[in-house]
């Protein structure tokens, strides 16, 4: 059985009724139960973990790469400012990819720039929960 995990950052804890127009109004546990029911999610153990703090999410980071084969990550607003994240992900040895719910490149000119997509695998964006989705087929692909 494979092991990933998902990674969600600030304010994700809040999917469901944050920005309903742009996140909609579905909750990331249950859509996580809907992904985990998924036929070609059945050999995966998916690990969630979700944090406002940017300290605990290198952490979990850190810990989530000695047992895992690969990390789906949504920082929210840390991909815009966080070096510590990016340097949390290019000092371990899985592939991480990074995942946004809305494009981030239609949105404002601050969230056009990602510290931590040269460190990352892959960047998907814009495809909703289904991102997250796309993420963890590429890590299928890829391990």
């Amino acid at each position: 059985m494979k092991k990933m995990g998902i990674i969600n950052g600030p304010n994700l804890n809040l999917l469901g009724r944050r920005e309903p127009e742009l996140y909609g109004i579905e909750t990331f546990d249950n859509y996580l139960e809907q992904l985990r029911e998924q036929e070609c999610f059945a050999i995966v153990d998916l690990i969630y973990h979700q944090s406002n703090h940017e300290g605990e999410i290198i952490d979990v980071l850190h810990m989530m790469s000695l047992d895992l084969d690969g990390i789906v990550l949504n920082a929210g607003a840390y991909t815009h400012t966080s070096l510590a994240i990016a340097d949390a992900i290019k000092a371990i040895s899985i592939p991480v990819v990074e995942v946004h719910m809305t494009n981030i490149y239609a949105r404002e000119s601050f969230r056009h720039y990602s510290f931590i997509a040269t460190v990352c695998k892959g960047s998907i964006c814009g495809f909703g929960l289904k991102s997250y989705e796309l993420a963890l087929l590429s890590l299928l692909d890829e391990i």
